[in-house]
């Protein structure tokens, strides 16, 4: 059966769970606040979280938002995270999310999509991402 992307629902809060675990390496992730987030973002109309199916088994999901900027001329669209399951790597999963992503993105007027990586530099140049800027980060 192939992958199908669609924005996430209420309903999908406990299979997200296990990918957003999986998926933060700098954090541990508290249970009680990712709910909270998850619900809260799927509210937020700057907000898309979508997620990747297959057999009725979610196996990525992403979290971006857009957001007007002075330098772009206009709206940017961020990606905040994306996860694919190890086992559905290499399939076409992550650079379907990332067109449905950028679709989205356009339809909300943004010029721009841009991301921080660590460990994923290579698929992003081979889905036409140029390296842009440094990435820092402050803990508060």
């Amino acid at each position: 059966m192939p992958i199908r992307i669609r924005k996430a629902s209420s309903g999908d809060v406990e299979a997200v769970l296990p990918l957003v675990v999986d998926f933060a390496t700098s954090f541990d992730t508290d249970e009680r606040i990712f709910r909270e987030s998850f619900f809260r973002l799927l509210e937020n109309y700057s907000a898309l979280v979508l997620v990747a199916e297959e057999d009725n088994r979610l196996v990525g999901y992403c979290l971006g938002f857009w957001h007007d900027t002075f330098y772009a001329n206009g709206r940017v669209a961020w990606l905040e995270e994306i996860m694919v399951l190890a086992s559905h790597r290499r399939r076409g999963v992550g650079e379907a999310i990332m067109k449905t992503f950028e679709d989205w993105a356009r339809k909300e007027g943004a010029v721009l999509s841009a991301l921080a990586t660590r460990r994923a530099a290579s698929f992003y140049k081979a889905i036409d991402y140029e390296e842009s800027a440094s990435y820092f980060r402050k803990l508060l």
